[in-house]
């Protein structure tokens, strides 16, 4: 495991062409890309770890990821994502795939395979769905489509002034098409069948969003990434951070933790450095902020007025829904167990918005879902480093307004009222689990529970959310959500400039990079 170096004063007397606030894939990425264009770059980390959502934690003889699940597309070399990994990664980044089944989606009635490659894919759902093949078909063709009309879209994000201007309404149009409607709207112009509506929708904790809330563009991404299966990195996710890390090292970087950004500098209407929580100050002569665009805007920007400036712009945006995971450490290993790496999806019923609302009323309610990832089983090197073990995360849906009496407290100092709700919701989830996972309860060695809170201080989300904003259809028309932010040599980087998970963040970086420098770096990725 590689370690990592903490801040220190010297670091503020040194030069560099870029700061990148946060860790993040995306911070990440644009930092690798500009050190191998030969920019001196300072990546400042407030947590004790690299990584963001792609570092691990260890406890006993275990490890979970606090993030990654699994990634689609990097199996095939040529995939855009893959080359883009494999050029910041220096090649060495390895990943394990998963098997064919990747999802399964579990209602009380029965269960659903979503199963690799596409081809297989739509045969199992017409054969869990016969009357509906037409249905899933153009479904299918949408997925494409979306994907197609996206480019563009994306593309046009590093664009800058008079050609920005012009080409905006060209470059966007087809996305919005989709984009503007939500995924319940889109799937009921195909189908009355609300049991498959919710099938095809089973994913929908992939991005936050139940089908009525939730853009169908982005409800498009999510279930074409994984059409040709899913993928765990080698070594546990912190892999990911370990090797972009080491490359931005090789071209002249530095990156930091428990280096915590206090305010981001401005003078003349641009962003010229950062003040460190110590009062050192550091220049350069582009700032970009993996902080998300909440802390970066509301928190981070010091000057008053440059900050007044962009409050109205977040008024246009919401955070996502916040989340727990229940974390287990199991005394056997993932094949003893007779565990396989599928995930599964777990519903009480086939009507997600329904469920989200429910519990948003009344949180002693059924979970709207529970997914559940076996991180130790997708990971082919996890029994070399940790024999006889396995590991389990279970994910439901939660809210930071729950735990507003405790947010004041320090972690792991919150008292025993909190440690007893904590206590209670564990088994909770629990109970869904075991009914899914024969035998679990009484191989349990090590559990912990994660809240709102503790993403929030863990993750420096303010109210512990999953992804950032939320990706409703109004999200996709925020013209400003891009890397080049109004005020000058300040950039934005991560999901909340593109759209949620690992493979969107890192794309944001590729876009931020190439708005750095004023060129489309996108031509690396057809080398």
């Amino acid at each position: 495991m590689k370690k990592w170096r903490s801040y220190h004063s010297g670091v503020a007397d040194d030069i560099y062409d870029a700061i990148v606030i946060g860790s993040g894939i995306g911070g990440l990425c644009a930092a690798a890309l500009l050190g191998l264009r030969g920019k001196r770059v300072l990546v400042l980390e407030k947590h004790f770890k690299i990584g963001g959502w792609t570092h691990t934690f260890k406890r006993k003889d275990y490890e979970w990821d606090v993030g990654i699940h699994y990634i689609g597309q990097v199996n095939r070399a040529n995939s855009p994502i893959r080359r883009l990994f494999d050029i910041i990664s220096d090649g060495q980044l390895q990943w394990s795939p998963m098997d064919d089944n990747y999802d399964r989606i579990i209602f009380p009635d029965r269960s659903y395979d979503l199963v690799a490659p596409r081809e297989r894919f739509v045969e199992d759902m017409i054969s869990y769905f016969p009357k509906e093949e037409s249905a899933i078909l153009s479904y299918m063709d949408l997925l494409d489509a979306v994907a197609k009309s996206s480019r563009p879209y994306f593309s046009q994000k590093a664009l800058s002034g008079m050609f920005d201007t012009i080409s905006y309404p060209f470059m966007t149009r087809k996305f919005f098409k989709y984009s503007d409607r939500t995924t319940m709207d889109v799937l009921s112009s195909l189908t009355n069948d609300q049991r498959l509506i919710g099938v095809l929708t089973g994913q929908w904790g992939d991005h936050g969003l139940p089908p009525s809330k939730s853009s169908f563009a982005m409800h498009a991404f999510v279930a074409r990434h994984y059409l040709d299966g899913g993928n765990y990195p080698t070594g546990t996710s912190r892999r990911i951070a370990e090797t972009i890390s080491d490359l931005i090292e090789k071209n002249d970087g530095s990156l930091f933790v428990n280096a915590s950004v206090s305010s981001i500098k401005t003078h003349n209407g641009k962003a010229i450095g950062v003040e460190m929580e110590n009062g050192d100050i550091i220049e350069a002569r582009s700032i970009i902020s993996n902080a998300g665009v909440f802390n970066t805007l509301d928190k981070l920007l010091g000057d008053d007025n440059a900050r007044s400036d962009h409050l109205d712009q977040l008024k246009t945006i919401q955070q996502t829904k916040s989340y727990a995971c229940l974390h287990l450490g199991l005394d056997r290993s993932a094949e003893d167990l007779g565990i396989k790496n599928t995930n599964l999806w777990i519903y009480p019923d086939y009507d997600h918005d329904r469920l989200v609302q429910d519990y948003i009323d009344d949180p002693s309610s059924d979970f709207p879902v529970v997914y559940v990832s076996f991180p130790s089983a997708k990971d082919e090197s996890w029994n070399k480093k940790h024999p006889d073990k396995a590991t389990m995360e279970a994910i439901t849906l939660s809210r930071c307004s729950w735990y507003d009496k405790w947010e004041h407290l320090e972690w792991k100092k919150r008292g025993a009222e909190y440690e007893n709700g904590k206590d209670e919701l564990s088994k909770r989830i629990l109970d869904v689990v075991s009914k899914q996972v024969s035998g679990l309860e009484k191989h349990i060695d090590y559990q912990e529970l994660s809240t709102p809170l503790t993403v929030r201080d863990l993750a420096n989300y303010q109210r512990g959310e999953m992804y950032g904003i939320d990706h409703s259809p109004q999200r996709f028309r925020q013209r400003w959500l891009r890397p080049q932010s109004s005020i000058g040599d300040l950039y934005f980087v991560g999901q909340d400039v593109t759209t949620v998970g690992v493979s969107s963040a890192l794309f944001s970086g590729l876009l931020t990079a190439s708005a750095v420098l004023g060129q489309d770096l996108s031509s690396i990725l057809k080398d």
